[in-house]
């Protein structure tokens, strides 16, 4: 379980690409739910598949629990997103996105901090 440096491959390119675009239309200082609704335009527009608040129930001792956990994105099955807009990022926030990588059974997840001047400086790509 690594945090590393954004080094995108072709698809999680296109999304940090997506995100760039988003915060140079509105910069930081919004709600988190805004940047989720103009990040969820913005793939569309640009033909990225993705599904948003998926559900992701919780499994103890073989049973499945529904917590009300969501993840914010899901690009094409593959990318996990979580938006965030805080004053800084956290290692919670880190550990959110390590979790739902685990749960889910997905590799790579891109967390995503708007409430930046630059956005670079709230990129993390985190891997299981």
């Amino acid at each position: 379980m690594t945090g590393a440096a954004i080094r995108p491959g072709p698809l999680s390119g296109r999304v940090v690409d997506a995100a760039l675009e988003v915060h140079r239309q509105l910069g930081p200082g919004l709600l988190e739910s805004a940047y989720q609704h103009c990040l969820a335009h913005e793939l569309a527009l640009r033909g990225i598949a993705f599904t948003q608040e998926q559900a992701l129930p919780v499994v103890y001792k073989e049973t499945k629990l529904e917590c009300g956990y969501r993840m914010d994105f899901v690009v094409e099955g593959q990318i996990l997103v979580e938006v965030k807009s805080v004053e800084a990022l956290a290692p919670i926030h880190q550990a959110q996105v390590l979790t739902y990588l685990r749960l889910s059974g997905l590799k790579v997840g891109l967390l995503i901090n708007f409430n930046e001047h630059l956005l670079k400086n709230g990129l993390r790509r985190l891997v299981l």
